[in-house]
């Protein structure tokens, strides 16, 4: 199980926080990870960037995640993480 949560306070929320919830549940219903993965938002995670969006998946803090990232991130750090979980 993965706990992924999403910063939305006020500095990821004005660089557009919202669209990375939003691809985040898409591509969690289009992998059928809703028995893998638990989303929540979460307030300042600490690490705000100039960039992108800051996520935690489980302990681990990443930085800068954008639109143009974000299935890139999606993969490595969600989908190729469960695969590895469930060998």
């Amino acid at each position: 199980m993965l706990f992924v949560q999403v910063c939305v306070g006020s500095s990821c929320h004005l660089k557009g926080s919202q669209d990375i919830v939003e691809l985040m549940e898409k591509a969690v219903k289009e992998h059928h990870l809703e028995d893998d993965v638990v989303l929540s938002g979460s307030f300042c995670i600490g690490r705000c960037n100039r960039v992108g969006i800051t996520v935690q998946v489980n302990d681990d803090v990443f930085v800068g995640i954008t639109k143009e990232s974000f299935n890139e991130f999606f993969k490595k750090n969600i989908l190729d993480v469960i695969e590895s979980e469930r060998k």
